[in-house]
């Protein structure tokens, strides 16, 4: 008898106590400044150079492109731009080492789908992907 006491008392005296848990689905949890969330790409800033691709070390970055239609412009533009969020390891490197800052970290982490053919994401998907880019990263 006792012992129900004593649970009683602890249950009412925490019963107004301040809640540590969130109400995630409809209010958003607040991340981290350096968070690495899903990738962010502007393909008006991709020069093509690969280097994303290179130190990528899962191999989920494909990147190709093609020489710019005008012949007075040197470089290339994009045509195509995926990743493979099955493998990605959200490693930031990809970010690290990109010269003109074509792909930048966000703090959107939610990925979650029915079907993995669903966390193959194309070069649309990443750029219209503007949820919760990083203070730092905005232009």
């Amino acid at each position: 008898m006792k012992g129900i006491g004593k649970g009683l008392v602890y249950t009412l005296k925490n019963l107004a106590a301040h809640k540590v848990t969130y109400d995630y689905p409809n209010e958003p949890i607040q991340m981290p400044d350096r968070f690495r969330g899903i990738q962010k790409f502007y393909p008006e800033k991709c020069i093509v150079c690969n280097q994303c691709a290179n130190i990528c070390p899962t191999d989920c970055i494909q990147l190709t492109g093609k020489k710019h239609p005008d012949p007075n412009v040197k470089g290339k533009i994009i045509e195509t731009y995926d990743i493979n969020f099955e493998i990605c390891i959200l490693c930031d490197l990809c970010t690290e080492v990109c010269p003109t800052e074509a792909i930048v970290m966000t703090n959107n982490f939610e990925l979650a789908e029915y079907s993995r053919d669903e966390l193959f994401k194309d070069l649309q998907w990443l750029d219209e992907n503007d949820e919760n880019v990083r203070k730092e990263n905005k232009a």
